[in-house]
């Protein structure tokens, strides 16, 4: 017979079991980009930062050719990292970077969680490359985009076969929460979920306003 227990499964990400790599959200990979819509793509973007900013996930920030081509990252992202060195590469797979690799290896972590432009290239070489070498690798889904819905789709459904698990930017806030008695995480999550949440920041955003202040974010 089996007995519930009322815990957490281990396959649930916590702040501290994962690395978050954050890759290529820049100005030129942004305009071919046609698989999501811009402003939901720099809105979830943010929502990614915000959740590792507030958890204090271990981040990696990356660009490709900043200075050359692809223009610096989004500033919904480097805010919520004052200070914090973005490595620039000349290589699509950043799993080929050798200055991303000495920052994956100090991190210690066995768990990567990937978002960035484009799917079908700086997420899927990372992505198969860090499963070949032994990592978990998770890929949030709606913070990456291609130049079209098929090659985004492809992708995905790519990795996916190669073991790669998908989430939402939403989904992993929320994760990373988890409980809404977590009081010390619980405004600045909710604030989060209220900017750059979509449908469910508007309900937040509601609930507030008609129920007060203390209405319960379930």
């Amino acid at each position: 017979m089996i007995t519930a227990t009322a815990e957490a499964a281990s396959a649930l990400l916590t702040p501290a079991d994962h690395l978050l790599i954050m890759i290529d959200h820049q100005s030129q990979m942004s305009f071919a980009t046609k698989s999501i819509d811009a402003i939901m793509l720099r809105n979830n973007a943010a929502l990614v930062s915000n959740a590792a900013r507030i958890f204090g996930v271990a981040t990696i920030l990356t660009t490709v050719a900043e200075k050359s081509f692809s223009g610096p990252i989004y500033d919904e992202i480097k805010r919520e990292f004052p200070g914090q060195e973005i490595i620039d590469r000349t290589t699509m797979n950043c799993w080929e970077d050798e200055n991303v690799i000495a920052a994956v290896n100090a991190s210690a972590k066995e768990r990567v969680v990937l978002a960035g432009l484009w799917t079908s290239v700086c997420i899927v070489g990372p992505a198969l490359s860090a499963i070949e070498q032994g990592y978990e690798v998770y890929v949030i889904s709606d913070t990456c985009g291609d130049v079209s819905d098929e090659a985004h789709e492809r992708a995905m459904q790519r990795m996916i076969q190669l073991g790669v698990r998908p989430m939402t930017a939403l989904q992993y806030l929320l994760e990373l929460q988890r409980d809404w008695a977590r009081a010390e995480t619980y405004d600045d999550v909710v604030h989060a979920a209220m900017a750059y949440g979509g449908a469910y920041g508007l309900g937040l955003i509601y609930a507030k306003t008609m129920l007060g202040p203390d209405a319960h974010e379930g």
